[in-house]
């Protein structure tokens, strides 16, 4: 049985928290909080007890915009905790995803609260406590598995038809923006999402991805063909064929000359 904390500074919110919460049979305890402080300190309460002690908690459902302390605040906080509870992000933002998933959060659950998506969080939660990823260990073990592969934070939160599917960056090989939002491009298809080229063009730099335009980054791994042709220069990934603008080509063919060394090869 799940040992959960609902925080929400709204009562109403919170009272649908507890509510649904309180009708799943996976869930056992539940303990409510009206801001982030006060979660804090019931966490604290539950480290000091241990993973076995009667104020241990499991998860935390946890709304994002809060006044003084915020959700994001508090999960960044939780994550230097020796066992830190699974977080389950509940907001009507839908802005925070990329953040919350970064922060390892095992769902994203949109306002207003759907009964069947609500389920399929505490669903994902019950699953890793039983693979041991939240506070509690396995049974048999002295402590929590290891992370597990396609772990939420590497992949990417996409809302389609009230439905959240999670795209691994790894399956992505370019993004093109559109204002605010971005489409992800992968074989299969593409999803379109609320978040700014720019951020992820920050976020995911380390992971190998690189602007080739104002509108465009592209992920190093996925080009096959580096073209130029009458002073223009494009790349293809798959059957698609992209152009690259000239304040970017020099920084891009740096970076596949260096790819390709360390890989033993030329670049094509």
């Amino acid at each position: 049985m799940l040992r959960a904390l609902a925080v929400d500074d709204e009562e109403p919110a919170l009272e649908e928290l507890l509510y649904l919460l309180g009708g799943d049979p996976r869930v056992g305890t539940v303990v409510p909080a009206l801001d982030a402080g006060e979660a804090l300190r019931v966490l604290e309460r539950a480290m000091a007890a241990g993973p076995d002690g009667p104020e241990a908690v499991d998860v935390v459902f946890l709304d994002i915009n809060m006044p003084g302390l915020g959700g994001l605040d508090l999960a960044d906080l939780l994550g230097g905790f020796a066992a830190p509870p699974l977080i389950v992000f509940v907001t009507a933002h839908e802005d925070f995803a990329l953040r919350a998933f970064d922060l390892k959060a095992v769902d994203y659950l949109l306002k207003p609260l759907r009964k069947e998506r609500f389920a399929e969080a505490v669903r994902r939660v019950a699953e890793l406590t039983r693979a041991g990823q939240g506070p509690r260990p396995p049974a048999g073990q002295g402590g929590p598995g290891p992370e597990p592969a396609g772990a939420l934070g590497d992949q990417v939160p996409v809302e389609l038809g009230g439905v959240t599917r999670f795209v691994p960056i790894a399956d992505i090989t370019y993004v093109e923006a559109h204002g605010d939002y971005a489409r992800l491009h992968t074989r299969q298809g593409s999803h379109l999402v609320r978040i700014p080229l720019s951020t992820l063009e920050e976020q995911w730099r380390s992971r190998g991805f690189v602007r080739i335009h104002r509108s465009r980054l592209v992920a190093l791994g996925r080009i096959e063909e580096l073209r130029l042709d009458g002073g223009n220069l494009t790349v293809r990934i798959g059957d698609r064929i992209l152009a690259v603008s000239r304040r970017n080509a020099r920084e891009l063919r740096d970076l596949l000359a260096r790819r390709a060394q360390g890989a033993g090869g030329a670049p094509r």
